[in-house]
């Protein structure tokens, strides 16, 4: 057994004023997507100023953070949020929701491609290599809160979480998503994303390897306390929102290279 690493969840104090590392890890992810996106702004559309990209950013993160809360409170726990409504507005305290983040992502993006002329799949398959930078920030942020926790276990890297009140060894689950969301993930779509792809083919593998990694580690993961298993004994609400992305995916993919193989033989 591992043991945890005790990190306070609160990163600075000024007085009143604390910073979460929750927080700052949403910043990591947001300033890392800008820097990575700045390196292939040239290849994406030599037209584009680094002023248009911040301005996608920002309204990009906007659709995260905004959709992501939203999400968590239409997916995983209305009740308590209609009990009271300025929880909502605590987000240092954990409760987003993927999900609801990339419905986020997916509107806002359409409404900047609108007004700037731009496709919604030619930004979408701009924007999904640089999400799992997000990602992975995102599940290091749920390791330091020690929440989201795995299924008890006596592998040797299991760890007893404080906020466990069973204090069982289990799971780092977090880490396991780290490392497939956000470490994985960014490879095989950065990557892939390398050479020119037709159009819908790389938001297509993101939503597939995505829905897969989530799928899997679900297994492994306790579902939230207020939901439990929807059904069978394993089913998770994770697993049930991951099931059409995987899908949806594969269509994408499928017209993408079917569409380009048309393209070919007319041509």
């Amino acid at each position: 057994m591992l043991p945890y690493p005790q990190i306070d969840p609160v990163a600075l104090s000024l007085g009143p004023l604390k910073i979460h590392w929750y927080g700052l890890m949403y910043l990591i992810g947001i300033g890392g997507a800008w820097f990575l996106a700045s390196r292939r702004l040239k290849a994406f559309d030599p037209a584009w100023t680094k002023e248009k990209l911040s301005d996608l950013v920002f309204w990009v993160a906007m659709g995260v953070i905004l959709g992501g809360r939203l999400g968590y409170v239409l997916f995983y726990d209305l009740s308590a949020y209609l009990n009271d409504p300025l929880k909502i507005l605590r987000v240092w305290e954990g409760g987003m929701s993927f999900h609801g983040g990339l419905i986020g992502v997916m509107l806002a993006t359409w409404w900047f491609g609108k007004r700037h002329g731009k496709g919604f799949f030619e930004l979408m398959d701009f924007i999904a290599p640089l999400v799992p930078i997000g990602l992975g920030a995102g599940r290091i942020g749920n390791f330091i809160n020690a929440e989201l926790w795995g299924k008890a276990t006596d592998l040797p890297w299991a760890m007893v979480f404080p906020t466990d009140p069973q204090q069982l060894a289990r799971h780092p689950s977090q880490l396991y998503q780290f490392a497939l969301e956000g470490v994985a993930l960014f490879v095989i779509l950065w990557i892939f994303s390398r050479k020119p792809r037709p159009a819908m083919a790389v938001s297509g593998l993101f939503a597939i390897c995505y829905g897969i990694f989530r799928f899997i580690v679900e297994f492994v993961r306790v579902p939230d306390a207020q939901l439990g298993y929807l059904a069978f004994g394993w089913l998770t609400m994770g697993q049930v929102l991951c099931l059409p992305m995987i899908l949806g995916g594969a269509g994408l993919m499928y017209y993408a290279y079917r569409r380009q193989a048309a393209q070919g033989v007319t041509r």
